[in-house]
């Protein structure tokens, strides 16, 4: 090995351990993303009225995340997250009168683990799958005014997703990401859908610290 070779190895040797260190120093993260929750259209078992579906609306949701890096190497990282999802208000339609609340509110909690690629560099994709739960709180009056049956629900979630992290400022990223969080299907006892489950599908766009 010639000399000028031996001094570029030396160099990329010492790159490399120094973003190492840089990125096991900011070993935490933080995030906000705000989007939107898409719920597909869901037949209604036994209906004989025009329009048999549910039809959900496009609730805004806000998602705050916290991790810890648990490994780093200049190619991935593992770490230990915990997305939290709120969506505080999504309507809801059916074809027939007064079968489904007007709207309602969703929580989900799904503690996760997730790989991120080149991490140690300003442009960063990753992907992230966990299990945690869910609740759904139903409004108490249909959209035409009638007492709503339905109740509250509880339910295990499973999460997967994917997302992209774009260095801005030293520790302070933009964050686009796509998740689903797959739960039990809410309670409508007037209008049935044979689903136990649904995906909610969360995209949205904030920002994460690291440190």
């Amino acid at each position: 090995m010639s000399g000028k070779q031996f001094w570029i190895a030396i160099l990329v040797v010492v790159t490399l351990a120094a973003a190492m260190a840089a990125a096991q120093e900011e070993k935490n993260e933080v995030s906000g993303v705000f989007g939107r929750d898409f719920i597909s259209t869901q037949g209604i078992q036994g209906a004989s009225f025009f329009d048999p579906n549910i039809r959900y609306g496009r609730g805004l949701s806000i998602e705050g995340s916290y991790a810890r890096r648990l490994f780093v190497a200049p190619i991935y990282a593992l770490s230990a997250e915990l997305p939290v999802l709120y969506n505080p208000d999504e309507d809801l339609h059916a074809g027939g009168q007064s079968l489904v609340p007007k709207d309602y509110t969703a929580f989900f909690v799904a503690p996760s683990a997730r790989v991120n690629l080149f991490p140690t560099t300003a442009v960063s994709l990753w992907g992230s799958l966990g299990a945690g739960f869910g609740h759904i709180s139903q409004n108490g009056s249909t959209l035409y005014g009638a007492p709503n049956l339905g109740k509250g629900t509880t339910s295990a979630v499973l999460q997967f997703g994917f997302g992209l992290d774009v260095r801005i400022l030293r520790r302070l990223y933009i964050r686009g990401e796509a998740r689903d969080y797959w739960a039990g299907e809410p309670n409508f006892p007037q209008a049935p859908t044979g689903k136990s489950r649904q995906s909610n599908f969360f995209v949205g766009g904030g920002v994460m610290w690291r440190f």
